[in-house]
């Protein structure tokens, strides 16, 4: 089946109109979308500028994606990458790296100048740091997805980060200027999703560069398994670019997006979700309230969350407003009892006592589950779990009432973790 061309696609969505096609395209296949600028479609994008000194490229999508992308690049322009921009250190940007520089030798080019904020070899070598963690993370948060072979994550060599990522040999601190051709590309740092987040304006084009800022998603600033995120600083960001007036926008995931009311008022939606999300939950810790009863109330409406470019089908304003808690709040949530508790196994093993055992648990829990309860069912049969941790009638009903959990849930982060703990109590059901 055809597909619209990614600039007519965000100009339907954006202007109103119906369609089924996806706003997250995973081609690998370059497209045009000006005589000098082109999009390789992927789990992360390729956008690159045409100059007459050759390309510059806006990152290098994943480890399993990169040399179809740059197969792909080729087939749109044969001069040499002089500059590699990385719009932040995320593998699924960087990943791919490895690919450019074997093409520049297969070509008899030098390799490209990899550009990045100073903070993105710091995130590197925290990923070697925790290489086995984070790849354990990241097969729980895309729900058993193969690195390999699913959205270019990860490397084939058993490495989170690959080993022939190419590091940043220009960094920079809060601004960058480099020209090449006779384009110039003005970069520019804050923090967002990342805290070695670049996003650039390129005047020539009247275009924004915006790696993660913009995604066609709710925002992924909440991420429960990943580090700090920083969702006033985003909006201050977003902000920043909408007084750009820019008639592109061009982003790491999703469509780009052409007409300069079109790209203000999708930066716009973004900044005052983030805006919004912080204020109120603010608001309320400054009256003391703790982050049970936080998380319960902060919400946003669902006419905004139902635009195609803010649906929380990754990330989710839940998760927001508990990234907000820890960043200016830090871990503890105000129940006292959560400041040194118990283990989990003696809080399961002393319920199981008071319930009178764990088959009351399992069949209340079960019942939650029909009524649609997830979260109490949940809860409960953790307990039973935890109590007896070899209990096959436990883990039986564990598996069932977290696929259920997992089949109801929107953002991939939910539905990932709560197919992880199904498939972890179906591995105790084989054992």
């Amino acid at each position: 089946m055809s597909m619209t061309h990614p600039l007519e696609l965000s100009a339907l969505i954006l202007d109103g109109g119906e369609t089924d096609e996806r706003t997250n395209r995973i081609t690998n296949q370059v497209v045009d979308l000006t005589d000098h600028i082109s999009v390789v479609e992927s789990f992360s994008h390729i956008i690159t500028f045409k100059t007459d000194d050759g390309l510059v490229s806006f990152d290098s999508s994943g480890a399993s994606t990169g040399v179809a992308c740059v197969d792909a690049l080729r087939a749109w322009s044969p001069d040499p990458v002089r500059k590699l921009v990385y719009t932040h250190g995320h593998i699924d940007h960087v990943g791919g790296s490895g690919a450019f520089a074997a093409d520049a030798a297969a070509q008899g080019f030098e390799a490209p100048d990899v550009v990045g904020h100073h903070a993105v070899a710091d995130r590197f070598r925290r990923y070697d740091d925790t290489n086995t963690f984070n790849l354990h993370i990241n097969n729980r948060q895309f729900g058993g997805i193969s690195l390999k072979e699913g959205m270019g994550i990860g490397g084939s060599d058993g490495r989170f980060l690959p080993a022939d990522a190419m590091w940043p040999t220009t960094e920079y601190d809060d601004s960058h200027t480099f020209e090449v051709g006779g384009v110039s590309f003005e970069l520019f740092h804050d923090k967002g999703e990342t805290d070695d987040h670049t996003w650039a304006w390129v005047p020539e084009h009247k275009a924004l560069c915006v790696g993660d800022f913009v995604t066609w998603v709710f925002p992924n600033c909440g991420n429960p398994q990943k580090v700090q995120r920083f969702p006033l600083e985003w909006a201050a960001a977003l902000r920043k670019m909408q007084t750009k007036n820019a008639d592109l926008l061009l982003g790491a995931h999703g469509l780009p997006v052409q007409g300069t009311e079109r790209v203000n008022r999708l930066l716009g939606d973004l900044a005052t979700a983030l805006e919004t999300l912080v204020k109120e939950t603010v608001e309320m810790m400054n009256n003391n309230v703790p982050l049970d009863d936080i998380i319960h109330a902060v919400k946003l409406p669902d006419d905004h969350l139902q635009r195609k470019w803010m649906n929380p089908i990754y990330d989710e304003p839940e998760f927001v407003v508990r990234n907000i808690w820890r960043l200016y709040g830090g871990w503890w949530d105000q129940n006292p009892a959560q400041l040194k508790p118990p283990t989990r196994g003696a809080v399961g093993a002393e319920v199981a006592a008071l319930a009178g055992g764990i088959d009351l648990i399992i069949a209340r829990a079960q019942a939650l589950a029909d009524e649609g309860d997830f979260r109490l069912a949940c809860s409960l049969i953790e307990f039973a779990t935890q109590a007896e941790p070899d209990s096959q009638a436990a883990h039986g009903a564990r598996a069932e009432i977290y696929q259920a959990r997992r089949n109801s849930e929107y953002s991939l982060m939910s539905k990932g973790i709560f197919a992880a703990a199904a498939n972890e109590s179906r591995a105790k059901l084989s054992d």
